[in-house]
């Protein structure tokens, strides 16, 4: 069974840190690449970063460049998103998500198969 667990949430003042991660386990990240979605209060869910393991190629959403980084300890098979410089518009929920490689795009994933619980980031003003 695939099952994708997120930890790491919480609150945090601007201008601070934190650090998600994403547990994997039915699979190994040979098999998928790993994406983080985020959903705002009353907003759709939008692509934040992924990662594709086959090349290491990363994407990262305009909002987050230079302030977020996507990485990984395939020994542990767990993804991170490591989140600094964090604004109040940076609330939300945080999603990962394993799905196949997507070829020759700026996202990594072609589908999104399997999804984590969420978890909350607030960010305080």
């Amino acid at each position: 069974e695939v099952q994708l667990v997120e930890s790491g949430g919480g609150l945090v003042q601007a201008g601070g840190s934190l650090r998600l991660s994403c547990a994997a386990s039915g699979f190994t990240f040979d098999d998928y690449a790993i994406g983080w979605f985020r959903q705002a209060p009353e907003k759709e869910r939008k692509e934040v970063s992924c990662i594709d393991f086959s090349d290491s190629r990363m994407y990262y959403a305009d909002s987050v460049k230079g302030r977020f980084t996507i990485s990984s300890d395939k020994a542990k098979n767990t993804a991170y998103l490591q989140m600094n410089s964090l604004k109040p518009e940076d609330t939300a929920v945080y999603y990962c998500v394993a799905g196949p490689r997507l070829y020759g795009g700026s996202w990594c994933l072609s589908r999104h198969l399997y999804w984590g619980q969420g978890t909350q980031i607030t960010v305080s003003a």
